[in-house]
């Protein structure tokens, strides 16, 4: 079981954003879930599904190359099902993005999911989930790195 589970792209924040806040939530004994490994398959394994099912809080650092990544996206869909099916808090972070350019797909962060819509066109119900989930998760009340 954890406090809190982390969705996050690698190559934008781990080695700042994302190493920061696990330091400063172990530091408190918050069990925090944070998934580093790099190979990735083409869906979200078993085991971190459970990992996010388990977690209380889900925190979302949306960041320029966010939504290029399958891996995260999925992640946010089964992470918006725990909202809905357990109460999971979702707490958003836009990592030097805008909320409106998340929300929306626009901005660099749309060039981002842009490019994952051209590898993926064929699966057009996966990327209408997607683009749920994005507007949904960008439309709550969050925390903004410029403010941070």
């Amino acid at each position: 079981k954890y406090d809190v589970f982390v969705s996050f792209r690698g190559e934008d924040t781990r080695d700042n954003f994302t190493s920061h806040l696990y330091s400063a939530l172990s530091r408190q004994n918050i069990q925090t879930f944070i998934d580093d490994q790099l190979n990735r398959g083409d869906e979200i394994s078993e085991s971190l599904g459970n990992a996010i099912e388990a977690s209380a809080i889900s925190v979302i650092i949306f960041s320029e190359s966010y939504a290029s990544s399958r891996w995260c996206l999925d992640e946010l869909v089964k992470i918006l099902e725990c909202k809905k099916e357990y109460a999971q808090i979702l707490i958003p972070v836009f990592y030097r993005v805008d909320p409106s350019d998340v929300r929306n797909q626009t901005g660099s962060f749309g060039n981002s999911f842009s490019k994952l819509e051209e590898r993926s066109k064929e699966n057009t119900e996966k990327l209408r989930s997607w683009r749920t989930v994005l507007k949904e998760a960008a439309s709550l009340s969050g925390f903004h790195s410029f403010n941070i």
